[in-house]
């Protein structure tokens, strides 16, 4: 039987910056990430769209999923589908790509990542200081969930109809479900939803 190395998170960011594929890094273990479905792509490129028109006159920063995140102290690496950061970034070394302090990150579920996203992986998120709101999108359905922390808890609001509007306050934008839904069609009308 052999024995699995132990990786370093040096060796970690070395292989990974040097990488077509992304990676997360946990406990010395290197985990590949697998590719996004079309509905996946359009919902996290809608809310992108709609985060940044609020967003782009004031010091916040949105980053894609190709922005690699740190928790520091679980010391996972990952890759939030959105992450957002108000303030001065704040990053692990001068490859400005491992971020450490996300104001807001947004996950979208998919079904081989929504038991990871709501457990473990929200888990490691709740220990990120600067972390005040955690979104789980929904791809097969109309279905945002949003956690605000609040002192020490975090407060679920669940939002399923197409008209629903969330609020963001720690960075004063809000979501509305018709945007993010606007180009995925659930009942088979490019374009539209239910």
């Amino acid at each position: 039987m052999a024995l699995r190395k132990f990786i370093t998170p040096e060796e970690y960011l070395r292989m990974e910056r040097g990488s077509e594929e992304k990676h997360e890094y946990y406990n010395g273990e290197i985990f590949a990430m697998t590719g996004a479905s079309e509905y996946h792509n359009i919902i996290v490129g809608s809310t992108i769209a709609s985060l940044y028109t609020q967003l782009r006159k004031k010091p916040c920063q949105i980053y894609p999923s190709d922005m690699r995140v740190r928790i520091p102290a679980t010391g996972l690496y990952t890759y939030p589908d959105i992450s957002v950061v108000c303030g001065t970034p704040e990053f692990e070394d001068d490859g400005l790509d491992t971020l450490l302090n996300p104001t807001v990150i947004i996950e979208v579920l998919s079904s081989s990542t929504e038991q990871y996203d709501r457990g473990k992986k929200f888990q490691h998120y709740r220990t990120i200081a600067s972390l005040k709101e955690y979104i789980l999108i929904a791809q097969d359905s109309i279905r945002i969930e949003h956690f605000a922390r609040r002192e020490d808890q975090w407060i679920l609001t669940d939002a399923k109809t197409s008209d629903s509007v969330l609020s963001l306050p720690s960075i004063e934008c809000t979501l509305a479900l018709s945007d993010v839904y606007e180009k995925v069609n659930f009942d088979g009308t490019q374009g539209t939803i239910p």
